[in-house]
């Protein structure tokens, strides 16, 4: 894949806007501001998007990919239902961004973007078929097959929080929520009084592991990959939770499976914005 050029990347969040030019394949201006929690409109998140875009663009700029947390049309570039966002439930994105900047402008997932950026640029280089899951206030994931991002009909795939489990879903146990869900204490504090070695912050994070490894379970039945790929603010921690993971893996009904599957957790930052711009290559 040729990275020579210069793009811009986003990686839309319902906590934070980051915004990035990346050139011949490395990110050189990034900028990072709070997506409007309260906005009372559309328009007034899409403004402040577009004013964050407008800080890293010059002339240099071949095209715009950005990756957001919803179910995309691709070709037609309108997002649907985005989480966390207020008023964003059909947004014409690619077209409004590109009557603003005059550049092609394409749209995905923001789980597929990650692991598009693991694909061409992190763990996910030395394999073909792998699953990037993101572990962050949700559960997400993009599949890449034959080293290509799954072309599926919605942009639905991957979805793996959204299935049921348990009384709830993957996503309940298998995120960030899950602490306040289950244990009423945020990820922040949970991970810090578990870094003290806090006795129910560690068995919080042991208690997760197993959730996880249903999770990776779900995964493999359904896709038999190479290599699964954590990413997500959740990831970071995964020294807490790793161990029961891997426990919760022993009874697998295809043991070899289990053997043979590498699981990573990602080393790259700001996987997304980099995925986001593979998006234009």
């Amino acid at each position: 894949m040729k990275k020579e050029g210069s793009y811009i990347g986003v990686d839309l969040g319902g906590t934070n806007m980051r915004v990035a030019k990346v050139k011949d394949g490395v990110i050189v201006d990034l900028k990072i501001w709070p997506t409007p929690r309260f906005a009372k409109s559309c328009e007034e998140t899409i403004q402040a998007l577009i004013s964050i875009i407008s800080e890293v663009f010059d002339k240099e700029v071949l095209s715009i990919g950005i990756g957001v947390p919803s179910v995309v049309d691709r070709r037609a570039g309108i997002v649907y239902n985005v989480a966390n966002i207020p008023y964003w439930e059909e947004v014409h994105l690619k077209e409004l961004l590109t009557q603003r900047f005059s550049v092609p402008v394409f749209v995905d997932n923001d789980a597929n973007c990650f692991a598009l950026g693991e694909r061409y640029f992190g763990k996910g280089q030395t394999v073909s078929n792998f699953v990037g899951l993101t572990i962050g206030t949700g559960l997400g994931g993009g599949i890449i097959q034959q080293g290509q991002l799954l072309a599926d009909a919605n942009c639905g795939s991957g979805e793996f929080g959204e299935i049921p489990y348990k009384e709830h879903n993957l996503e309940y146990y298998c995120s960030g929520s899950y602490f306040m869900n289950v244990w009423q204490t945020n990820g922040k504090e949970m991970y810090d009084l578990a870094v003290m070695q806090d006795s129910r912050a560690l068995e919080a994070y042991r208690q997760f592991g197993l959730h996880l490894a249903d999770a990776v379970k779900i995964v493999v039945l359904t896709l038999d990959p190479q290599m699964i790929v954590f990413g997500g603010s959740v990831a970071d921690a995964h020294r807490f939770y790793e161990a029961s993971m891997l426990e919760g893996l022993k009874d697998f009904p295809y043991p070899n499976s289990i053997r043979n599957l590498q699981i990573e957790f990602s080393t790259l930052e700001n996987a997304g914005i980099l995925g986001a711009v593979s998006l234009c290559y």
